[in-house]
């Protein structure tokens, strides 16, 4: 059974995963309250599950980009969850866990997480039919205004938002260009399934991390 974390930005993600199908999976907004608040609800989750921490297989975690304090939380839990168990760790990137989520779209995919003061973290990805989403450039961090001028500039084909993304800015991405489209609303949020899905693709390729080396994906504004 591999143990799903997600706290990189104020949306946190949990689930359990056998390697076959998800058992549970939990997400909400914390806002402040991860700190005090992830440890109980992955004991809840485990209970729910009818299992222990003994029966943890693996941990994955997310890996970043996202917001400091919420990378540090669930990044030392994991840590210490999986070390603490015998257990590997995966360390998974933020955005490639929403990216996970999504099917072919007739254009490209821009992703976007929160990265704290009005920032966000964002990536612009391609379909590639053997592999799926694959990231066209590395994450940065900008502002709406300086992401969506730069993308008007270069919005020869349809573009698809998705992740978090609030109402203002929902509404400036509608009347930037009639290249821009949101996906459905229910589709931003990131799911700790996918991460845990994610994880067990890593395992099976024999591909874990080393709790002692693996650290946040912390982006630096440019």
């Amino acid at each position: 059974m591999l143990l799903a974390i997600d706290t990189a930005t104020s949306w946190t993600g949990l689930a359990l995963h056998d390697g076959e199908a998800v058992l549970v999976e939990w997400g909400w907004r914390a806002r402040n309250t991860q700190t005090v608040a992830l440890a109980p609800a992955i004991q809840q989750m485990l209970s729910q599950a009818a299992a222990t921490p003994a029966d943890l297989q693996a941990v994955a975690v997310a890996l970043g980009p996202g917001s400091y304090t919420g990378l540090r939380v669930g990044m030392g839990l994991a840590k210490g969850i999986a070390l603490a168990n015998q257990v590997p760790l995966v360390g998974i990137p933020t955005l490639a866990i929403l990216a996970a989520a999504f099917g072919e779209l007739p254009g490209r995919l821009l992703l976007v997480a929160e990265a704290g003061r009005t920032r966000i973290s964002a990536a612009l990805y391609q379909w590639q039919k053997r592999h799926g989403w694959q990231n066209r450039q590395q994450p940065f961090n900008t502002t709406w205004d300086e992401l969506l001028t730069q993308l008007a500039a270069q919005a020869d084909s349809p573009i698809y938002f998705a992740g978090e993304i609030e109402p203002g800015a929902a509404k400036i991405i509608r009347n930037r260009s009639r290249q821009f489209h949101l996906v459905a609303a229910a589709s931003h949020p990131r799911r700790a399934g996918y991460l845990a899905e994610l994880g067990w693709q890593r395992l099976r390729k024999n591909q874990p991390d080393d709790p002692a080396s693996l650290i946040p994906l912390y982006l630096r504004d440019v």
